[in-house]
């Protein structure tokens, strides 16, 4: 699938292609809860990196998160920094991979058949967790990739 995603001021437009369209990944770390917001947690979709296509990336800005122990996280947030519009991650571990915030997308994206809730242990208590039968919490196949996770489903694109 073919999707773009734009910043809220229009001084960022990016596109990718994604074989898993589908939003996979319900994040309630403190990092995706307070860059990106959206209900207390992130949407994140899987892209192809070498197929992303960016307009205005002078605006694009990279947050780097220090982790626990204080080293930096190999996953950089990219944002616009005129309007501070949370667009994608990457992460040098998955380097074929982008993950574009569901928020900044543009295109009409197909309803999942079913999500994945991750890093619940830091989820607030005010946020509530509308997970139905067919959804999944991480722990459930711990190694599997998402693509690994679109394929059980029978929902890989070509």
């Amino acid at each position: 699938m073919h999707l773009k995603g734009s910043c809220h001021c229009g001084a960022v437009a990016f596109s990718c292609e994604s074989r898993h369209p589908y939003p996979y990944m319900r994040c309630y770390c403190s990092i995706c809860r307070k860059v990106a917001g959206g209900g207390g947690y992130a949407i994140n979709l899987g892209g192809e990196a070498d197929t992303l296509k960016v307009r205005g990336q002078e605006y694009v800005r990279v947050y780097q998160v220090k982790q626990p122990d204080g080293s930096e996280s190999p996953s950089g947030r990219r944002f616009c920094g005129r309007c501070g519009t949370m667009l994608w991650v990457w992460d040098n571990r998955w380097p074929e991979l982008i993950h574009p915030f569901a928020s900044a997308i543009d295109t009409p994206l197909p309803a999942p058949p079913s999500k994945v809730h991750l890093m619940l242990d830091y989820k607030p208590e005010w946020v509530a967790v509308e997970a139905g039968p067919e959804d999944g919490c991480f722990g459930e196949y711990p190694e599997e990739s998402i693509a690994a996770w679109h394929r059980r489903r029978g929902l890989e694109t070509s």
